[in-house]
């Protein structure tokens, strides 16, 4: 049986208790963040390419309430 390394890209995680729903974040990044009919954010977008990390750090910095964090990416091994 081989496995195969599987990457899994950054994911960006809400923390809905500490959102105040300021806006930010959706204002900044709709590709990745949405609001929902209350003004909280919904994140959109599963996982973002690596390569687009930069984005995703300059949300969580962004939030006044630190409401935001991206979750790594990971290597999943993979049965084949």
């Amino acid at each position: 049986m081989r496995t195969r390394a599987q990457n899994r890209a950054p994911s960006l995680r809400v923390d809905r208790s500490a959102c105040a729903g300021h806006g930010l974040c959706y204002g900044a990044a709709p590709e990745i963040v949405d609001s929902d009919d209350q003004g909280y954010p919904v994140v959109v977008a599963e996982s973002v390419p690596e390569e687009r990390r930069d984005q995703l750090d300059a949300l969580v910095e962004m939030c006044p309430e630190r409401a935001l964090s991206v979750e790594p990416s990971t290597r999943k091994a993979e049965k084949q």
